[in-house]
């Protein structure tokens, strides 16, 4: 049974770890900026993680720990008000954050984190993402990936253009993949997704980028109906278990996404058409998963080329899976029938 103490600044990280891994509910009446520091101090205490004898275990292992670790931090919790206001000094104004985040989903009681969380999300939804191949902002949701890390983006804007008439969009999250196929000339644009959050977000840019006319968004589970001569598809790169919103762009349980789409092309691939696959073989040097190209003629499918980038983004220090990251290579892969 949980048991809630009442805390403040006098707290310190070493305590409230221990009383978090005893399960109890920490529910801060401090200074809102020393609740800040103080989550920072227990993230440091709780962050190691330490590397297996494999590359897999060291990858599950790795998840583990951070999943242990965000439930030990959710246990920092504050009181809230039905219009999400904190009533703690030095606190900002998280209500309309909260609102775009939560909806009405209303609590008396919430982690800390996930109000810093929605307050993140807020900031880029308001200042938006600039999308170099783009030309032009996207404004991210909260939940919905945002494209920060556009080496994917690029590999779509430089890929030979087959001249489609219909595309597909597959798991369109923001809808930045959506704009940048109807800006590169396709007639007609499908977006589709299963997250209702993301389907919102891609309304929200598409009429920010006055495309309306040339992209439909869809909430659907994979394909819409019928058939497209360009399907485009960049599914979540690494197989494992969804426990948070941001989760399900990143993991892709038992790979479903990838298999799904690669089974069901035929249905929906116009005889002369074309489908772009872009993703990382960080799974392959992980040991998660078979080759991209192996599951491609699994399928009954032809690889007609394939295109390939290197990230540009640096290892977080102390990320046990830094020397895997630096040799990732993110591929867009140009499948036929």
């Amino acid at each position: 049974m949980e048991t809630i103490i009442e805390v403040g600044d006098a707290l310190k990280a070493d305590h409230a770890v221990k009383l978090a891994k005893q399960n109890r509910i920490l529910l801060w009446r401090g200074d809102f900026r020393n609740a800040l520091q103080l989550l920072a101090a227990m993230k440091r205490r709780l962050s190691r993680v330490r590397p297996q004898e494999s590359s897999a275990k060291t990858f599950h292992n790795y998840r583990k720990t951070t999943a242990r670790r965000a439930h030990l931090l959710s246990r920092v919790q504050v009181d809230i008000s039905p219009d999400f206001e904190l009533n703690l000094p030095s606190t900002p104004d998280v209500s309309e954050a909260c609102k775009q985040a939560f909806g009405q989903d209303l609590k008396q009681r919430m982690p800390l984190t996930e109000i810093l969380g929605a307050l993140g999300a807020q900031r880029w939804r308001t200042k938006g993402v600039h999308v170099h191949a783009l030309g032009h902002k996207i404004y991210p949701h909260y939940g919905v990936f945002a494209p920060t890390r556009q080496e994917y983006i690029d590999l779509v804007a430089n890929a030979p253009w087959p001249n489609p008439h219909k595309a597909f969009d597959i798991g369109t999250g923001t809808g930045v993949l959506a704009a940048l196929l109807a800006k590169r000339g396709a007639e007609s644009v499908v977006a589709v997704d299963i997250e209702q959050r993301s389907v919102d977000c891609a309304h929200d840019n598409v009429t920010r980028l006055n495309l309306g006319k040339k992209i439909q968004i869809q909430h659907q589970d994979l394909f819409p109906t019928g058939k497209a001569d360009l399907v485009v598809c960049n599914p979540p790169w690494l197989p494992g278990e969804v426990s948070a919103p941001l989760d399900a762009a990143i993991y892709d349980p038992d790979s479903r996404m990838l298999r799904g789409f690669l089974d069901k092309l035929p249905e929906h691939l116009t005889d002369k058409g074309e489908a772009w696959l872009i993703v990382s073989d960080l799974a392959e040097r992980l040991g998660l998963r078979t080759t991209t190209h192996k599951l491609i003629t699994q399928a009954g499918l032809e690889t007609k080329d394939q295109l390939t980038i290197r990230p540009r983004h640096k290892a977080r220090p102390g990320d046990p899976l830094a020397e895997y990251r630096a040799a990732e290579i993110t591929s867009l892969w140009r499948i036929t029938l």
